[in-house]
């Protein structure tokens, strides 16, 4: 118990210090130090080493471990990127107050709001209270919105206010769908978590139930970036410094998915929601596939391109878990697989605007041969975001689309994969036109982009893409195939 509370506390606590550290290097020091730290207690406590962990407030499951894993890797991958990210933009100085001069050094922000934002996933993973878990998401949005505006630009404040807008509705409403559940319960259930209704669920009253996983779904679904409510997305992960993207992709949308799961694991329950839920889930999840396919197509920005396919990525997983079955386990590799992925396209997507100078596509051309590495990972990245094999997010999608072939979905199976394919064609002209286009009359250096640091997170976290492809161990499997079980599915 005293693990998972330090997870939140600790971050928390060094986030405040670092507003108040004049020196850059200590600052950044103490970031990367609390990532490593946060990363073996996670580590501990998944696998047991820290005791048992079943509170009505805190709590540690199948799914809260998978997601929690993958959330402390990626900031620990994104804090030791911004060791060098921080060094080649400049940042800024506001006056003092009292002598301090933390609220306008946006390094010192940077620093403390990344803490701070971790403090916050985790306490929104660990909650098993829903009104807890609630008011952690709400927290994410609250220390993540200064660190879409680190450049401190018009295109940046508008980034940021729309997401803080977009998203606070969004988490109003799910905040609805709390009292709504609240409302679906009775007498008989002492806990308002998901095991404590679950465990009561036929004395819950369906119709506030399906009600309420309307709301969340809508709401939560706002924050994890379905279609339509995605539109915030694209600004904010275009906008926001790469290692602020890559956990905005890969570790926020997880958050706000498992709010979704977590009343999904109630509807499954009772088996008048359960089919209510699964029809919804497969709605959006399609719609998410269809818009990120149009928006992809000819998409100038490769930021905003990767954002897009976040949309497209979140989608999958709200369609794996409506279809129901082993298309869950699927969804839950999935998850895992894109964050791995979608983080590390991120991270390089900085090498590649700290020496273009430009997000635009047609402004890169020939990055295999002006910045070697990042260009090679770049098209790796490439191919293993959109589900090619022998990457994990092949063995995933394929595992979601046999799930519905076998279960006589044929529409829904031919939607997915024209999707898929128009995604696919998508990407494939913008990587292909950065990677092999002709350079023009100006030589690029890209030895500048590609230090040590740089390179490193994006090749740890491909390289674990690779081979979850490849072989999946039984740790690994275990965790995902629990998480399945708890949401009524089957294993993989």
């Amino acid at each position: 118990m005293i693990t998972a509370y330090a997870l939140i506390i600790l971050p928390v606590i060094t986030g405040v210090i670092s507003l108040f550290i004049s020196s850059e290097r200590v600052r950044r020091n103490l970031l990367i130090i609390v990532a490593f730290i946060h990363l073996f207690m996670s580590i501990l406590l998944c696998n047991g080493s820290a005791g048992e962990l079943n509170g009505i407030w805190i709590g540690l499951d199948a799914l809260s471990r998978l997601f929690l894993v993958i959330t402390s890797l990626l900031f620990t991958g994104s804090a030791t990127y911004s060791m060098v990210y921080l060094d080649k933009h400049p940042h800024f100085n506001g006056p003092a107050i009292a002598g301090l001069r933390m609220p306008g050094n946006s390094n010192a922000i940077f620093a403390a709001c990344m803490q701070l934002f971790l403090s916050a996933m985790s306490l929104a993973i660990l909650s098993t209270h829903f009104g807890l878990q609630w008011i952690g998401i709400e927290a994410t949005t609250l220390a993540s919105t200064p660190l879409i505006y680190y450049h401190r630009n018009r295109r940046s404040l508008e980034a940021a206010w729309k997401y803080m807008i977009i998203c606070s509705v969004g988490i109003a409403l799910a905040l609805m769908g709390v009292f709504f559940l609240a409302m679906a319960t009775s007498s008989h259930v002492h806990q308002f978590t998901p095991a404590g209704l679950s465990l009561f669920s036929g004395y819950l009253k369906v119709e506030w139930l399906k009600v309420a996983f309307i709301f969340f779904l809508v709401g939560y679904g706002t924050k994890m970036g379905l279609a339509p409510m995605h539109t915030w997305l694209p600004d904010a992960h275009s906008e926001a410094p790469s290692p602020v993207s890559a956990m905005l992709s890969g570790a926020l949308l997880n958050c706000a998915f498992l709010g979704i799961l977590r009343i999904y694991q109630v509807c499954v329950a009772v088996p008048g929601a359960a089919v209510f839920a699964n029809e919804l889930l497969i709605i959006f999840g399609l719609l998410s596939l269809a818009v990120s396919g149009i928006f992809i197509l000819h998409q100038p920005d490769y930021k905003r391109m990767l954002a897009y396919s976040s949309v497209e990525h979140m989608g999958i997983l709200a369609l794996g878990v409506g279809l129901g079955g082993s298309a869950i386990a699927a969804a839950m590799l999935h998850a895992a697989g894109h964050s791995l992925v979608k983080a590390s396209l991120f991270l390089l997507s900085g090498n590649v605007l700290a020496v273009y100078a430009s997000k635009k596509v047609e402004d890169v051309k020939a990055l295999l041969k002006a910045m070697p590495l990042t260009g090679a990972l770049w098209l790796a990245g490439f191919f293993a975001i959109t589900g090619t094999p022998p990457f994990t997010t092949f063995n995933s999608e394929f595992a979601i689309v046999r799930v519905a072939l076998q279960s006589g979905s044929w529409k829904v199976a031919t939607l997915y994969l024209l999707f898929l394919l128009l995604v696919f064609i998508g990407m494939l002209t913008i990587f292909m036109h950065m990677c092999f286009g002709k350079k023009g009359e100006q030589e690029v250096d890209g030895t500048a982009g590609e230090s040590f640091w740089q390179i490193l997170p994006p090749v740890v976290f491909l390289t674990t893409a690779l081979l979850l492809g490849l072989y999946l161990p039984d740790f690994v499997r275990n965790t995902i195939d629990g998480a399945a079980l708890l949401l009524g599915g089957k294993a993989l």
